[in-house]
């Protein structure tokens, strides 16, 4: 697991990262995409190792502290919001509709965990959640 971290660490330190968020309109039917820099899919496990609930949690590398942090996590409802691999190889991306607006959040890189800590609450203590960089411009709140 720590070989994962190290790896992903490593690919986005060595890029330039920058994030972004673009809003479309498709057919009546509107599609906001944001980017970040790493998804987690994290299997939460109770005390007998059986699956409590599964989250994807978005990250964006910070090059001032040197360590990832959190911008937004959400509970995945269906299989169809797991993150995917993209064509090409193109990182990764996870899709979920909210009322008629269809949310995509693309990541460069997928790391995948088991545990029995909330990845999303640990990192509240590097990075408190009022001082995240939303996913979202305000208007756009999930």
């Amino acid at each position: 697991m720590n070989l994962l971290l190290q790896l992903a660490t490593a690919m986005a330190m060595s890029v330039s990262l920058q994030s972004s968020v673009v809003t479309t309109a498709i057919d009546s039917q509107s599609k906001t995409q944001a980017k970040v820099d790493l998804v987690e899919l994290n299997h939460f496990l109770d005390d007998h190792g059986r699956e409590v609930f599964r989250q994807v949690v978005f990250y964006d590398w910070s090059g001032k502290n040197r360590q990832f942090e959190v911008r937004a996590w959400r509970l995945v409802k269906h299989s169809s919001q797991l993150p995917r691999q993209q064509h090409r190889g193109e990182g990764y991306i996870v899709r979920w509709q909210d009322k008629h607006l269809t949310r995509e959040v693309i990541a460069r890189t997928m790391r995948e965990t088991f545990s029995q800590d909330d990845p999303e609450r640990i990192n509240r203590h590097i990075l408190p959640e009022n001082e995240r960089r939303p996913l979202w411009p305000s208007g756009e709140s999930r």
